[in-house]
């Protein structure tokens, strides 16, 4: 656990927001791709080269559902998409009439699998955009750990952490259980009139 603040770049609750309504107004042929892509990978936990993987077949449009083909060691689940990126989603895949179930579903303009580079450029695109101004947090990858600091903040447990991460080691989440000032917040209010404390 040390020197995990230094390590772990993520967006504040309010950075996301901010991230989120830029790509939203962004007025380009790709924003519906765009939205659809950090959406999903802020819902999930995925990493640039898992969201370049997703299949049409990985999506259970009924049940609103991603298969989550998770790399470096980790553990494939299943989960669950709120309502707000289900439609997006949805809309998207219309819109482009994707209906092959081995269709990729997020293309380069070349046609090809979205690129790491490519989602990188995106995020430095949308976060200058949205006015984050620490240059650290302009990475792809900082949205998988913004995923994790955000659901240990709703007092999810380590365990259920653990598992919507794909990790196979709990010890690589419990990096993310770093006091927050809102878990802070909630310790100090979990004291307060506790009588046990003198």
């Amino acid at each position: 656990m040390k020197n995990t603040e230094t390590k772990i770049k993520y967006l504040t609750q309010q950075e996301a927001k901010s991230l989120f309504s830029t790509i939203e107004s962004t007025c380009a042929s790709h924003t519906l791709r765009d939205l659809s892509i950090f959406r999903i990978a802020y819902r999930c936990g995925l990493r640039a080269s898992e969201i370049s993987l997703l299949k049409l077949e990985d999506y259970n449009m009924d049940k609103g559902e991603i298969y989550c083909k998770r790399l470096k060691g980790s553990n494939n689940n299943t989960i669950r998409l709120d309502e707000k990126t289900k439609h997006i989603l949805n809309k998207y895949i219309k819109k482009n009439g994707i209906s092959s179930t081995s269709e990729i579903l997020f293309k380069s303009q070349k046609n090809k699998p979205i690129s790491r580079q490519t989602l990188n450029y995106l995020m430095k695109k949308y976060c200058s955009i949205a006015n984050i101004e620490d240059k650290s947090k302009h990475h792809f990858h900082a949205l998988k750990h913004t995923t994790a600091v955000h659901l240990a903040e709703c007092d999810i447990d380590i365990k259920e952490l653990q598992w919507w991460l794909g990790h196979k080691s709990v010890s690589n989440t419990e990096i993310y259980f770093q006091f927050t000032t809102k878990q802070q917040e909630r310790m100090y209010a979990k004291l307060e009139g506790k009588s046990e404390l003198v």
